[in-house]
């Protein structure tokens, strides 16, 4: 890496419990599946055989973030590195669809439904209740968060509000400073964070799918252009990751 460049490599975790029941996750604190397990350990070892190292990490509060990130540092064997845990890189609050199935809603609701839920920028679903068992307001790992800030629910463009300043705050200087960054988090909190680095219109955004357990290599320069940008791992394995997550939400 050039002396002007800035590295970033963000990886979505692995397929949790939930992704494989295709069920609508959020913040639900599901942990990974084998598959999962496995997946994060081959992003780890692909990372390891390109030749990436890192001086820091980013996660969210969320198990299946942690554990993936737990899992590509031992493969990497960088455990002792530095790992900072935030809300702000959480999945996106996906409110009263949290545990539906999603290929049920599509059914009832239909896919077009369905996608613009999941992946429209600026479309809420249903909102949580206040008190509901899902409530991030009444939760144990939100009890250090403003109450004010906790969402009852959230679209992809609520996501980037909390995201993107928490990147702009607290991981862009850390970059600007020649350090090496891993963020290791969700489908919709990183698509938020790419949005941003690749100026993508809320069109664009829509049809970006981010596979799991896949390192995804980000080099600046010294002004956040890109300078490259590349899947790190087998690229008929990648696309057939990505084409899995597109197909998610289709009634079966």
């Amino acid at each position: 890496m050039a002396d002007d460049t800035m590295q970033l490599v963000i990886i979505r975790h692995g397929e949790s419990e939930w992704n494989k029941l295709n069920l609508f996750t959020g913040w639900t604190d599901v942990d990974l599946t084998d598959t999962g397990r496995k997946e994060a350990a081959a992003g780890g070892r692909a990372l390891k055989e390109a030749g990436f190292d890192f001086d820091m990490c980013f996660t969210s509060l969320l198990k299946r973030a942690n554990h993936t990130l737990n899992i590509v540092l031992d493969e990497m064997d960088r455990v002792w590195l530095p790992v900072t845990k935030t809300w702000c890189l959480n999945e996106r609050h996906y409110g009263a669809l949290q545990g539906l199935n999603k290929a049920d809603a599509a059914a009832e609701h239909g896919e077009e439904q369905v996608k613009i839920w999941r992946r429209s920028f600026d479309v809420q679903p249903p909102a949580l209740e206040p008190g509901d068992e899902r409530d991030p307001h009444v939760q144990d790992m939100f009890r250090d968060v403003p109450q004010d800030q906790l969402p009852y629910t959230e679209c992809l463009k609520d996501t980037i509000a909390r995201a993107w300043p928490y990147f702009e705050e607290n991981i862009k200087p850390q970059m600007e400073a020649g350090k090496r960054v891993l963020i290791a988090a969700h489908g919709n909190s990183l698509r938020a964070l790419v949005m941003q680095f690749e100026h993508l219109t809320p069109e664009e955004i829509l049809e970006v799918n981010i596979p799991t357990g896949v390192p995804l290599a980000y080099t600046f320069d010294k002004d956040w252009n890109i300078v490259d940008k590349h899947y790190i791992g087998d690229a008929a394995t990648i696309e057939a990751k990505i084409n899995a997550v597109a197909n998610q939400g289709k009634a079966k």
